[in-house]
């Protein structure tokens, strides 16, 4: 098991992706997938169905998280394979049953979490640090939410988190572990490699038409002219719908006129302070002696007042603002414990307050500045009014034709034009279609992505001449297809591909005939034969220095205590290897390594730990998969000809 760990920390990443709710966004809350009356539900859990475009829009936020997370290793065919599709539908189910599992036990979080988990969110901070409040709503109403909305939302996820962080913080691995499972990595074997190549055995193989023939229908797939469609598409996506929304300069001012108190900040209070530090459970006599020093103080502040900044650098216990000479920068109400905030908003502009006691202690305030309440003019959020409207109405818009896009194209399956003329969409034509993504198509258009493929090569596409359903292939992208020519698979006759596949054949005859010889060669060396090997390697599980995987793997598992030791190995495509392992050499364990070994074991075991919360839960919720996932396709082999 440690060793699958170690070998494939790609895979348990993505298992610990899969299994592990990702934190929340702020974007994507909300989309215009909606189930369609045709389709039927994917999955039900606690009485609640789950569609086929929730699952898909799932599958989609999946990707996108690998893509942050892999960067410019992303590959997207890795993922979006069948066994990633149901691991985005289990995970979408195990969400619903979480979320279930913490309304019914009433868990929560405090207004204070959801606060500062709002104030980190990227690009709500002005270029001051200030929390930027219209920009925050301007948001949320481009994604059609209210403030309250978004935070119940918001609410919920950080206590499903919470419950996610105390399940996987319980995996644990000793360390002892670890330091072996990094000995055996660092452990290096010195061998020596004797190859029996398969050119060395091509001139015995004879090849006849029989094998020839035996290889063309074996291999039939391989020389295949794949099935191809020409199609004519249209696309329903949000720039079309934005384009067509005009915002005039009423719409702006009546909209600011109606959202004016958005545009107002209450008056802020600047301050600095000194703390005299005394909990609110300290002894009595620990009270005493900390009011005492603040008196002291700010008999030395009343003498001196130019000196507030100097005295709160040494003698402030809040080492966030004593530094600064106390400074709290400015603050508003609600900001500050109410006995510090009703000092404040008292004072006037200079004036050293007497001492205040609040829970943290004894404060010395001085007001250094007043910001008056204010109304920020229309010429300053103009831009962002016009930009807030134009969401909302692209929004509402394209709500409605989605809905008016995937109704025409099925009631009128003849042809794409009454529904271009209707939305003002323009048909394009494409060729050379297959039914995978085609690789001298463009990897993000619409029409080259799985599930228009899959539409456009169906039987009522392609045989009873209709329009595909309108697909969803993106956020807020939409397309549907009309096939103009289908061109099926076609074989590619045997005379045009003789010369190769009695290369190949000639090639996989020589190979067999190197690995028999070196099978018998391994045998008589075992037995204390000899044999001239090439030059001394050094070879670990981390380092391979230029041996291929499967030789190094057999080098390293193989029975070291009598050497020297013998392995063989089959090198397709090009014969046979025989090592030869002289020595072993052990290494101290590397505290860095070991630290990592530990981290990835642990990270097993938390995704253990949560799969069988999960199932507990599941099961709780009585969730169940409705639809069926294709099995994933057999790999085909590459193909000869190209």
């Amino acid at each position: 098991m440690l060793e699958f760990i170690r070998t494939h920390r790609r895979l348990m990443q993505f298992l610990l992706l899969l299994i592990i709710f990702p934190s929340f966004a702020f974007f994507g809350l909300e989309s215009y997938t909606r189930m369609s009356d045709r389709e039927p539900p994917v999955a039900k859990v606690a009485g609640q169905e789950i569609s086929q475009r929730e699952w898909d829009a799932s599958h989609t936020r999946q990707l996108e998280r690998f893509k942050q997370m892999f960067g410019d290793q992303f590959n997207p065919a890795m993922f979006d394979t069948p066994e990633a599709k149901i691991g985005a539908l289990e995970n979408l189910v195990a969400q619903k049953a979480m979320s279930k599992n913490v309304v019914d036990s009433h868990l929560t979080v405090s207004d204070e979490a959801i606060r500062k988990t709002i104030l980190e969110i990227q690009g709500l901070t002005d270029a001051d640090g200030k929390f930027n409040k219209d920009r925050y709503q301007q948001l949320l109403a481009a994604q059609g939410m209210t403030p309250e909305r978004f935070e119940a939302s918001l609410r919920h996820d950080l206590a499903v988190q919470q419950v996610n962080m105390a399940i996987q913080g319980t995996a644990f691995a000793p360390k002892m572990v670890a330091q072996r499972i990094s000995s055996l990595n660092q452990q290096k074997r010195d061998m020596q490699e004797l190859s029996l190549t398969a050119l060395e055995f091509k001139p015995q193989v004879k090849v006849t038409e029989a094998m020839v023939q035996a290889f063309y229908e074996k291999n039939a797939t391989q020389f295949q002219v794949p099935e191809t469609v020409k199609a004519e598409y249209v696309v329903l996506a949000a720039p079309v719908v934005e384009a067509q929304i005009n915002v005039t300069e009423d719409d702006i001012r009546k909209f600011y006129e109606k959202n004016l108190g958005r545009y107002k900040t209450d008056e802020q209070r600047r301050a600095s302070h000194i703390l005299v530090k005394a909990a609110k459970d300290a002894p009595a006599a620990e009270k005493v002696a900390a009011k005492a020093k603040a008196e002291k103080l700010l008999g030395q502040v009343k003498k001196n007042p130019n000196d507030f900044a100097k005295l709160a650098k040494e003698n402030s216990d809040d080492p966030g603002s004593a530094e600064r000479g106390g400074d709290l920068d400015f603050f508003g109400k609600g900001m500050m414990v109410k006995s510090f905030e009703d000092m404040a908003y008292k004072l006037k502009e200079g004036e050293i307050s007497d001492i205040v006691e609040s829970d943290f202690g004894f404060h010395i305030i001085r007001l250094t500045a007043i910001k008056p309440a204010a109304t920020r003019p229309l010429a300053d959020v103009k831009s962002n009014i016009d930009d807030e409207i134009r969401r909302a109405e692209v929004g509402k818009k394209f709500a409605s034709m989605v809905e008016t896009f995937s109704n025409m194209v099925y009631e009128q399956p003849d042809s794409l034009k009454p529904v271009a003329d209707k939305l003002g969409l323009k048909i394009e034509t494409v060729s050379s279609l297959t039914r995978e993504p085609n690789s001298a198509l463009p990897k993000t258009a619409a029409y080259n992505q799985p599930k228009f493929l899959a539409a456009i090569f169906s039987k009522e596409a392609i045989k009873d001449k209709q329009n595909t359903e309108a697909v969803e292939v993106g956020s807020g992208i939409y397309i549907a297809g009309h096939v103009v020519e289908h061109k099926p698979v076609a074989k590619i006759p045997l005379s045009e591909v003789r010369t190769l596949i009695e290369e190949r054949v000639a090639m996989l005859e020589a190979e067999k005939l190197a690995q028999a010889a070196g099978e018998k060669k391994l045998a008589e060396l075992k037995a204390g034969g000899s044999a001239e090997f090439g030059a001394v390697k050094s070879v670990s599980r981390t380092n391979f220095n230029g041996t291929p995987g499967p030789a190094v793997a057999a080098v390293m598992k193989a029975d070291a205590t009598k050497l020297p030791a013998y392995v063989g190995v089959p090198v397709p495509g090009k014969g046979y290897s025989i090592y030869r392992i002289n020595s072993v050499n052990e290494q101290p364990a590397n505290e860095e390594q070991v630290k990592s070994e530990k981290q990835q074991v642990e990270e097993f075991v938390a995704a253990q730990e949560m799969a069988g919360y999960l199932g507990v839960l599941k099961k709780r919720a009585k969730a169940e998969i409705l639809k069926p996932v294709a099995a994933a396709k057999p790999t085909t082999p590459a193909a000869l000809v190209k």
